[in-house]
């Protein structure tokens, strides 16, 4: 099992930086343990293929155990499996601190375990600031990705005793200064979530919520809907299966319509689409964005996430819809190429050109 800090340069980024221009709320620090297996494993694993499903540590680890005879080698993995700091916000905030040189922030907590040094190491040497992140007695959060020879992912997470961050301890002070906070939709984070979102808007800070999984919909649409009809989100990010599931009642439940359905609250909303691109809309403006080196697919792990991450280095910079698109397709492209939700150092230099083909601006980051 690869434990990997992925430094940059070797050194420690500095995490002084007071007030990040992006923050991402994670409210249980994730360690991903990602795995490329055979079918046979996942036909073993409760529950459908695919999406993302609770599981006790119990079953976590039973998991983690069946994993060392279904592993599948690949030739351009030095180890089969990556052990990393993960969860879908994580992702994110990493994606746009190593790879576009944002000055990024996270809300969180992490345990005194071994997982919980994992996390503070892998998001510190990508340069995140880690001043927002609590340390407490009690596990670290993890999450079995296993990741078919297709590169469909099935993911098992176990937080239901990882420590956390409650609502009340959330301060003005974590949000200060900072320009948006990054969320994800989660039934056992509601409360963190909403009181985070009163604090973000009393801040003047601007909200994106990615809608997490189809499932996560499917099971507590009706919280996701008082969130999004509050009018508090500012960007919203769905992918095909999410957007379908949040129509499902409707007659026409179709990722247009969904986007429709999501621009009506909130001022971007996006919806990615796997390997046809995406489509996103701004007041009037809606946009059709390709795909980028979808061809080269590995693992899907961290797709949307990465998407996430080149979109709102967009935003931040000022471009238009269209380009904030194409810079997503370029990073969500570059992740996909490898196994786990991070950008390695060869992928990022692959992403890097592929923007300079298109016209899109480099970030000044070192490598």
């Amino acid at each position: 099992m690869g434990v990997e800090a992925s430094p940059r340069n070797g050194d420690v980024a500095p995490a002084s930086a007071p007030h990040p221009l992006i923050l991402g709320l994670q409210p249980v620090a994730l360690i991903d343990h990602v795995v490329r297996v055979d079918w046979s494993l996942l036909d073993q694993v409760p529950g459908d293929r695919g999406g993302s499903i609770p599981v006790a540590i119990e079953e976590l680890q039973h998991i983690l155990g069946e994993v060392k005879t279904h592993m599948l080698a690949s030739p351009d993995d030095t180890s089969p499996m990556r052990t990393i700091a993960g969860g879908s916000v994580a992702n994110t905030i990493r994606g746009l601190s190593a790879n576009f040189g944002v000055s990024c922030g996270i809300i969180g907590a992490y345990g005194d375990d071994e997982e919980g040094k994992l996390f503070v190491s892998n998001m510190g040497f990508n340069g995140v600031n880690l001043s927002r992140l609590r340390r407490k007695k009690g596990p670290t959060g993890q999450c079995v990705c296993l990741v078919d020879a297709l590169g469909n992912r099935t993911m098992r997470p176990c937080l239901s005793n990882a420590v956390k961050v409650q609502a009340d301890e959330l301060t003005k002070e974590d949000f200060k200064g900072s320009k948006w906070v990054v969320m994800r939709y989660g039934i056992f984070n509601i409360e963190v979530t909403q009181a985070a979102i009163k604090i973000a808007k009393q801040e003047g800070v601007y909200v994106s919520l990615d809608l997490a999984s189809f499932e996560m919909i499917r099971n507590f649409r009706s919280p996701l809907l008082q969130l999004l009809e509050s009018g508090d989100i500012d960007l919203c990010f769905a992918n095909e299966d999410e957007a379908m599931e949040l129509l499902r009642d409707e007659q026409n439940a179709d990722p247009e319509a969904a986007l429709e359905f999501l621009a009506k609250y909130c001022k971007w909303a996006v919806v990615t689409l796997g390997p046809n691109g995406c489509i996103a809309k701004h007041g009037k403006e809606t946009v059709r964005v390709p795909a980028v080196g979808e061809a080269k697919a590995t693992d899907a792990t961290g797709a949307g996430d990465l998407f996430a991450s080149g979109f709102l280095y967009g935003l931040v910079k000022g471009l238009s819809l269209e380009e904030c698109c194409k810079l997503g397709a370029c990073s969500g492209g570059a992740v996909v190429q490898s196994l786990g939700g991070e950008v390695t150092p060869e992928n990022r230099q692959w992403m890097y050109k592929q923007m300079q083909m298109k016209g899109l601006p480099n970030p000044d980051v070192r490598n």
